[in-house]
């Protein structure tokens, strides 16, 4: 059974080609690939009209919250789909989600359609939708993952993004991992999550490599690209009337 809730603290680190060696080499003994291997994870995050979302997340609240759709893979219609409410508050990841075949999802969300089948996760993302009126799909963001799981802790889970794309346009998960590239060449976003307390360990192993903490959303990043962009596109004149 698809797992629905999850409460976890995730740290992010920006690699390189070297330190992501390394790194593989030296945490062998404590994690392993997980049973997916390496897969395409395809979001769409959902936002108003003027990006209320994304504009308070970066903003370093001590409590924000995103709404996407996701898959692992290109779906079909009958492909299973995520829908997700992820939250954080005060350092804490909580993530609750549900599952649908892709096309019921679209319905859904980009439709108004009501769920044929209810819980109180579904009821959540029901209000959630409701709160925040005019929510719409607003961004893809796409990339490809490797998952590696403890295998002494079912708890520690490691993830290595390559290929983080962002787009506006063809807002369907159907279209795969396209998109304009967020990291630059050779480099590795991973992710640690983790119950607790990291071990000592793979502390020492971070430290010892030069891999240190670091702010990343991959909608975040995505937003900020596109509004850069944005700006580049008024033309000159127009700049100096709204400055």
């Amino acid at each position: 059974m698809d797992k629905t809730v999850f409460k976890r603290i995730e740290t992010k680190y920006l690699l390189n080609d070297i330190q992501y060696m390394a790194l593989c080499e030296r945490i062998r003994h404590m994690a392993r690939v997980d049973e997916y291997g390496e897969s395409t994870i395809l979001n769409i995050y959902f936002d108003t009209s003027d990006f209320r979302l994304i504009r308070t997340s970066l903003d370093k609240p001590h409590y924000k919250e995103k709404l996407r759709l996701r898959s692992y893979g290109i779906p079909s219609d009958e492909t299973k789909s995520f829908i997700e409410i992820k939250k954080k508050y005060d350092g804490v990841v909580y993530k609750r989600r549900i599952t649908a075949p892709y096309a019921t999802s679209l319905d859904y969300l980009y439709n108004g359609q009501p769920l044929k089948e209810r819980s109180q996760i579904s009821k959540e993302i029901d209000y959630f939708i409701n709160y925040y009126q005019g929510l719409q799909p607003a961004m893809a963001i796409s990339y490809d993952r490797i998952a590696m799981i403890g295998t002494t802790d079912p708890e520690l889970r490691i993830t290595f993004d390559t290929n983080i794309r962002w787009r506006c346009d063809h807002l369907d998960l159907k279209y795969g991992n396209v998109g304009q590239d967020i990291l630059l060449p050779g480099q590795h976003l991973m992710e640690i999550k983790i119950a607790g307390a990291m071990s000592t360990e793979l502390a020492s192993i971070l430290s010892e490599l030069h891999i240190y903490p670091i702010s990343f959303s991959k909608y975040g990043r995505g937003y900020q690209m596109m509004v850069e962009q944005r700006q580049h596109m008024i033309p000159y004149s127009q700049k100096i009337r709204t400055a």
